[in-house]
């Protein structure tokens, strides 16, 4: 049978509420067999008691008196003690009913007012207790432990308190519970529904935050997830646009020239065909840009780390800009320390420098500067690069990183990208730092 979360929970609640209840019926059959104990220990007190009483006044009297023994049976009574006293001859002396007789009306009603005695509703066993004198039996009492109705009465209340109590408290359960199911499942529920709006393609589907527990920070995870889907899907769809509009310039120059040699507009000679190579040599490096990014993302990259000297390798990457940043009338500077060593595949850390030195190159403009830094802490090296050109606006560096996301200098948005890529199975981190018109500074930290 098919049972909801919300049922579940609940069944679990009444289960918790019925055995935390159902353990005030054990304690108190531990509390009514320890009570009946202390009550049977108290009668064998009193019935000692009376022995006790019974004998002395044999001493005390020479022998049996009943008149005298009337008014300790009826003492007796008042104790909840029934007694039919014989002598050594096994002859009847005197029983609490005759000495109830023989007390005066008002001592008699006294006495059965205060021990409520019947004897017809006596229906305890009597119990023989043979009486002693200097070592001398002089007889025999039969005890008979009266009707306990103080006792009952606050056994019967209590019973009546405790079955009030846990009906009370089971509704009150049960209603807890139903509350405490519906608040504890209604995120849960939530959350499903949510997952259910993503999986067909509502990726602005959004849950409410519950608060600071599991379920809250799942909720986070969530909408953090569903965030970050919907922002690779404007990714993904500006890929399509930019992609096409990338692809579809340098084809158009491609078809355009061809049919223009076709049909006799354009000459055949080695600098036409010299522009169309060229255009496809751009359609080309775009491909291999989304190819390379590909594969670096499904880290099929195959790495071939080796140990070397930082500062020439960085040395030679920066002298293929150096005419770049003559002709702006930059400066390209490289600090770095003469021993400092690296741990990592040459070819692909190259990418790396090159693509940021490349963007930072884009972003200074005449008599700008761009600083590579490389040092080293707490077994990492950190590589920076830094310029004192535009800056990155503040919405776009939380995705400058993606795919396909392009700035305002252009561009299909793979190169930073890869780069974050390369650096992840080098097993280290790239961020950035910029503000605008002060300039950006890209850092690079490997094992």
């Amino acid at each position: 049978m098919h049972c909801s979360l919300r049922c579940k929970f609940l069944l679990l609640f009444i289960l918790i509420s019925t055995i935390a209840l159902s353990s005030a019926f054990v304690l108190r059959e531990f509390i009514m067999r320890d009570f009946s104990l202390y009550l049977d220990g108290e009668s064998q007190d009193h019935v000692q008691r009376v022995v006790a009483l019974i004998e002395g006044g044999y001493d005390y009297n020479d022998g049996w008196q009943r008149d005298r023994l009337a008014t300790d049976l009826a003492w007796a009574l008042q104790l909840g003690i029934e007694v039919h006293l014989f002598d050594v001859d096994g002859r009847p002396v005197l029983d609490s009913e005759q000495a109830v007789s023989a007390l005066t009306p008002l001592m008699r009603k006294r006495v059965l007012d205060s021990s409520g005695y019947d004897p017809r509703a006596v229906k305890s066993i009597p119990v023989p207790y043979p009486l002693y004198l200097r070592d001398k039996e002089i007889g025999r009492l039969d005890a008979r432990t009266l009707d306990r109705v103080k006792e009952g009465y606050f056994v019967r209340s209590s019973d009546r308190v405790l079955l009030i109590s846990v009906t009370i408290l089971g509704l009150v359960s049960i209603i807890a519970g139903i509350i405490a199911s519906r608040k504890l499942t209604r995120p849960i529920l939530e959350l499903v529904d949510a997952s259910v709006d993503i999986a067909e393609g509502n990726l602005s589907r959004r849950v409410k935050n519950s608060g600071n527990d599991e379920i809250g920070r799942l909720s986070a995870s969530f909408n953090s997830m569903a965030h970050h889907l919907d922002a690779q899907e404007k990714l993904r769809r500006t890929l399509l646009s930019n992609a096409a509009h990338e692809l579809r310039t340098p084809l158009a120059i491609i078809s355009g020239e061809l049919e223009g040699m076709l049909d006799g507009v354009l000459p055949t000679d080695r600098n036409a065909l010299q522009s169309v190579h060229d255009e496809a040599r751009r359609l080309t490096a775009i491909l291999d840009g989304v190819d390379e990014l590909s594969r670096a993302e499904a880290s099929v990259l195959t790495l071939q780390k080796e140990n070397f000297v930082l500062k020439p390798y960085l040395a030679t990457i920066t002298s293929r800009f150096e005419r770049i940043f003559a002709d702006k009338y930059a400066d390209i500077v490289l600090v770095c320390p003469d021993d400092l060593r690296v741990n990592a595949d040459p070819d692909r850390l190259s990418q790396v420098i090159i693509n940021l030195i490349s963007n930072s190159s884009k972003a200074i403009t005449l008599n700008g500067q761009v600083t590579i830094t490389a040092s080293s802490a707490h077994d990492t090296v950190c590589i920076e690069v830094t310029d004192n050109g535009c800056g990155i606006p503040e919405k776009d560096l939380e995705y400058i990183f993606e795919r396909f996301y392009k700035g305002k200098n252009g561009g299909l948005g793979v190169g930073l990208a890869i780069v974050h890529e390369l650096v992840a199975i080098h097993g280290g981190t790239v961020s950035v730092e910029s503000s605008v018109g002060s300039g950006t500074s890209f850092r690079v930290i490997l094992p």
